[in-house]
């Protein structure tokens, strides 16, 4: 096929299809190194911001644990400051030390339950070896099968929040 010709015989231009893109013009290397320059900038500046992110956590999560240490502490105050008046009554009547004793284990329950970690020791129930510890085994015809019938050491917390489990007595299965 031979290129459309024009009234002087001298070929036309060829005609560009329909919906092509314009002829790009090539971009000046000046205006390419500025932009790279600005690239490069904002990516510094980025890198600075997220490490500036970085250590602010670092202090904010160092503060928060200072704090909770400091809430936690503060609540045990009362036990301490109980058992030193226990100490102080020693030569008093055995009964009185015994019950100013029975106070401050109270107290000390009281702050880990309110610290989220509650006690249990409830016998009769059937036996979780997600709540339990077996430390013996007995044959008791009186109770049901693996059921907790005597607690050794309470267990306190509850669910995954557990600080450590109770440990138990069992009755043996009876077969």
């Amino acid at each position: 096929m031979r290129p459309p010709m024009t009234t002087d015989n001298e070929p036309a231009p060829p005609e560009e299809p329909i919906g092509a893109p314009p002829p790009q013009t090539q971009p000046d290397t000046g205006e390419l190194a500025a932009e790279l320059d600005e690239l490069r900038d904002n990516w510094r500046r980025s890198l600075a911001d997220l490490d500036n992110l970085r250590k602010r956590h670092a202090r904010e999560l160092q503060r928060e644990r200072s704090d909770e240490r400091a809430r936690t502490s503060a609540a045990w105050l009362p036990v301490v400051d109980n058992l030193e008046l226990a100490l102080q009554h020693v030569g008093s009547e055995p009964s009185a030390v015994l019950e100013g004793v029975r106070a401050v284990r109270d107290l000390a329950v009281e702050v880990l339950r309110g610290l989220g970690y509650p006690r249990y020791e409830e016998t009769g129930v059937p036996f979780d070896p997600a709540r339990h510890e077996v430390v013996g085994l007995v044959d008791d015809p009186g109770a049901d099968p693996n059921t907790v019938v005597r607690v050794q050491r309470p267990g306190y917390g509850e669910g995954d929040r557990q600080l450590r489990p109770a440990a138990v007595v069992v009755n043996k299965r009876q077969e």
